[in-house]
């Protein structure tokens, strides 16, 4: 029996891509984010799917994450959106990807490494809106697609932007980069460049259909996870991820005995405890200790003690009829409940993508759909 498992369906990535790109205007394209292994999903399979659903191109953080999908045999459009040395452009630019450029200096260094090609090396140049970020600032653009057009290593592929805050009710700052980019467009538009136009995010995907223009970059929506931190299924997404685990153990505490490191927890009353084989080796955080809660049996059971590296402990009651090896949920649902990847989010306040992305590579990924 494996100790921890994360389930992936991959219909339900399909599902959450056709859901995105059916919001789409015509003509506009839907760029499926897969870096940091596919938010915890696992990459490759994750791209997969995305483009079976019909996405047009993928996003990767690194040029390791661009070289893991091209030796996976995958041949669609990658962009690689995060910083990169000379080295790891050069990596990415061999797989023949597409490149974030947002500095002189870097601009400088693709055209040390595009003398060796015979064809430009295609770049998104990214404009600081107000993400203060990567990306040069409105006033330096002109410059920047000069040089571009005057450097015969690169071609202009797209031009882009990231939002600081589109899932936040107060849309005022949202409308101020919009508007900044929407500024920057007509700058290139002038030179007679029609390259790809992109700034919307998940959450812009959702909220703003004004923003998406020639393509959209979605991320955590694709895993059927909510950018706005709230239900998923109110924009139609299916979560594509289930975190389980099973009962190794149960043990029959009395009344003031207390249980884990630290002795943090004292049993009010006689009470069985299950040992479950997760920890914080696994991604599964130890702030959830004494506050989180797991499914056994289709009903909620609290975690109770300090979760450690590789075990933690739940309360099952003064009767249960739970058993060793019996199914544990930790994300995802089992009988009428469910604790989604937002709620444990909530528990440790910050966000379902640091919930996903934690899940540890000794949790084994099996995939279906």
């Amino acid at each position: 029996m494996q100790r921890a498992a994360a389930s992936i369906d991959l219909e339900c990535v399909r599902h959450n891509v056709r859901t995105l790109a059916g919001g789409l205007a015509e003509g506009c394209s839907l760029l499926a984010v897969v870096k940091a292994d596919g938010y915890g999903h696992g990459a490759v399979p994750v791209a997969r799917a995305s483009l079976e659903a019909g996405a047009s191109g993928l996003g990767v953080a690194t040029a390791r994450e661009c070289r893991q999908l091209r030796e996976a045999g995958i041949e669609a459009p990658i962009l690689v959106m995060g910083p990169l040395t000379a080295e790891e452009a050069s990596s990415a630019t061999g797989d023949d990807a597409a490149m974030v450029l947002w500095s002189l200096p870097f601009l400088r260094q693709l055209i040390d490494i595009g003398r060796n090609r015979d064809r430009p090396i295609p770049v998104h140049v990214k404009i600081d809106t107000g993400m203060r970020r990567l990306g040069l600032f409105p006033r330096a653009l002109p410059e920047m697609l000069d040089a571009v057009e005057n450097t015969p290593e690169v071609e202009l592929a797209g031009v882009m932007t990231h939002f600081a805050d589109a899932d936040a009710e107060d849309g005022d700052f949202f409308h101020f980069q919009l508007r900044s980019f929407e500024d920057a467009m007509q700058v290139v538009l002038r030179t007679g460049e029609s390259p790809l136009f992109h700034c919307a995010n998940s959450a812009a995907t959702l909220r703003y259909p004004q923003s998406h223009f020639q393509m959209v970059r979605c991320g955590i929506a694709v895993y059927g996870l909510s950018p706005f931190q709230g239900d998923a299924a109110a924009d139609d997404l299916r979560p594509a991820l289930r975190l389980s685990s099973y009962i190794s153990g149960i043990k029959r505490l009395t009344e003031g005995d207390t249980v884990g490191y630290g002795r943090t927890w004292q049993a009010p009353r006689n009470t069985s405890i299950a040992l479950v084989p997760v920890g914080y080796g696994d991604g599964f955080s130890r702030r959830l200790s004494n506050r989180g809660e797991v499914l056994v049996g289709g009903r909620r059971r609290p975690i109770v003690g300090l979760i450690s590296m590789d075990l933690l402990t739940v309360d099952l009651g003064p009767v249960t009829d739970a058993k060793p090896g019996d199914e544990v949920v930790l994300i995802g649902g089992q009988g009428g409940e469910t604790i989604s990847a937002e709620e444990v989010a909530g528990l440790l306040d910050t966000i379902n993508y640091e919930v996903t992305c934690d899940i540890s590579s000794r949790v084994e990924r099996r995939y279906a759909g």
